[in-house]
């Protein structure tokens, strides 16, 4: 993995540089791997905001730009250490990473572990992680270059202690994305029988595309737990935690940075209704991690707030909810699309962001039928109510 000291100079000297024009300018400087230079300096600046600790760290071997998209950030994979040192086991644990990639997820995961052990089929990111590993300080990591399969029936493991990780590829072979569990590779519903004779813990990250009821329906019982992790409320991955001796309902961890909702299935149901005869005073939207659970019934439950319609998707209440997982608004005034009460809601307004939910307009088509520019500090939302009538919900920001 080294390269020479010209090389190397390049990267450092170049790298807070754009990418396409270094390598127009640079094409026939003599001595410098340009291909290898550029894919570090690529890397080094999407480290800086994906991976800060590892930016921060000299001497970092970068992967092709694929590579770097699909690895997992510094928050969700500090995220997964939560998870692994939750487990009952305590931290004396062997991690058998199946999927190794760049290694992101394993370098913070074996943290956590006593033991261990990176698996990849592809030889330049083994040899990327060797070099990296020893970088970080991660003397007890052993780095195999193998199918997850071949490397699965060849390892000594302790069921009682070891904990898998996988996470699928989840492109074709024709580089296209896939969302399904089946046509990931490794298909992991074809390998449960083995991961399970090899460990009792086994952690799978997901496309956050993915349908987490029909993972779980899939998987079977012995899911023990569901996190949907978003961060800046955009989702950004569905993790299952599967374990050996779990069998029944499993645990719905819905996670946007500090904001956390956890219920189990059996909480859910149908949402409380709001009738329009309690005055709403707030209007509430769900993170991206509540909205892609769905489960609407369980925050009626557990707050006092009611959901506008079914499949709005949107919530108010009389008096204002501090620790509401998601966004809160200040309700300024309610109208309907008649044009004498739109012009009076709207007078003085020029410009709001808009967003649509259950409504027969798109945002963008109700933002032009108001005349308005988008942006600024007013919010409004067109929704549909309980009884079918369409409104615009006038809002500043509470929070």
């Amino acid at each position: 993995m080294t390269r020479n000291e010209d090389t190397i100079r390049f990267v450092r000297e170049h790298r807070e540089e754009d990418v396409r024009t270094l390598a127009l300018r640079a094409r026939h400087d003599e001595g410098i791997d340009l291909p290898w230079a550029l894919d570090q300096i690529q890397g080094w600046q999407t480290a800086r905001k994906k991976l800060p600790s590892w930016a921060a760290t000299e001497g970092i071997i970068y992967p092709p730009h694929l590579s770097m998209e699909q690895c997992s950030s510094e928050q969700t994979a500090l995220y997964k250490c939560g998870i692994v040192e939750s487990l009952p086991d305590g931290c004396h644990k062997t991690l058998i990473d199946l999927t190794g990639g760049f290694g992101v997820d394993f370098a913070f995961l074996a943290r956590c572990c006593d033991r261990a052990i990176y698996v990849e089929r592809q030889g330049h990111l083994c040899e990327a992680a060797k070099h990296n590993f020893e970088i970080l300080g991660l003397n007890h990591a052993t780095v195999i270059h193998a199918d997850a399969v071949d490397a699965l029936k060849g390892i000594d493991t302790t069921a009682s202690t070891t904990l898998l990780y996988l996470d699928p590829a989840r492109r074709d072979h024709n580089s296209s994305r896939t969302y399904a569990i089946t046509d990931c590779t490794p298909n992991v519903l074809d390998l449960l029988d083995l991961l399970f004779k090899a460990g009792h813990h086994i952690l799978i990250k997901l496309s956050p595309m993915l349908d987490w009821h029909k993972a779980v329906s899939d998987l079977g019982d012995r899911v023990a737990e569901v996190h949907i992790v978003s961060t800046n409320n955009e989702c950004k991955e569905l993790l299952i935690l599967m374990s050996a001796s779990h069998h029944g309902e499993p645990v719905i961890h819905c996670v946007n940075d500090e904001q956390r909702l956890i219920y189990v299935p059996s909480q859910d149901g149908c949402p409380s209704l709001h009738d329009g005869r309690d005055s709403a005073a707030y209007l509430y939207e769900p993170n991206a991690s509540v909205m892609k659970a769905g489960c609407h019934g369980v925050i009626t439950g557990r707050y006092p707030v009611k959901a506008l319609a079914a499949d709005s998707h949107l919530l108010v209440s009389s008096s204002e909810i501090q620790d509401f997982p998601g966004r809160s608004f200040a309700i300024d005034s309610v109208t309907t699309m008649n044009k004498k009460e739109l012009s009076r809601a709207l007078a003085g307004i020029t410009r709001a962001n808009v967003a649509t939910r259950n409504f027969p307009m798109t945002a963008q088509q109700l933002r032009q039928r108001l005349r308005l520019k988008d942006g600024g500090d007013t919010y409004i939302f067109g929704t549909t109510s309980a009884t079918g009538q369409h409104l615009l919900y006038i809002c500043h920001k509470n929070r």
